[in-house]
């Protein structure tokens, strides 16, 4: 089954009006669009739950600094002490290389120090949201 209005706007060829319609409505699209960009604001939730014993925004910890991952040379923060493995990295973290980390590390860079994963596939997609967020502004 589809998107009622979606159709409508489709057949009368514009994406606008379905738009409008859903604002006039109090509509969200649909969850499985929603799902696959995750929630900034749920990603905020767990990374200062389960992220923030080692990493901030803004200042290294145990982890680095991760407010401007996103674009990043990996194992390029200055002023953070990255393990070898890392620091020999040569790919630049997008939101497809922090999801595979966040999954499993390990399988990323082998021999890097980061003992934690995040196990749902929905909490890594809304922590990745969350960062992505942050380098908008």
């Amino acid at each position: 089954m589809g998107w009622p209005l979606f159709g409508l706007a489709r057949a009368r060829g514009s994406l606008l009006a379905t738009l409008v319609a859903m604002l006039g409505l109090g509509l969200s699209p649909p969850a499985s669009a929603q799902g696959q960009a995750g929630s900034a604001a749920k990603g905020q939730a767990i990374f200062e739950s389960r992220c923030g014993a080692c990493h901030s925004l803004d200042t290294h910890r145990v982890g680095p600094a991760l407010g401007s991952v996103l674009g990043r040379a990996a194992g390029k923060a200055l002023g953070f002490g990255y393990s070898q493995a890392l620091g020999a990295a040569r790919h630049v973290w997008d939101r497809d290389k922090l999801l595979a980390w966040l999954t499993d590390p390990e399988s990323v860079v082998p021999g890097q120090a980061m003992g934690y994963r995040l196990e749902q596939a929905e909490d890594r997609r809304d922590v990745v949201a969350y960062l992505a967020s942050l380098a908008k502004r």
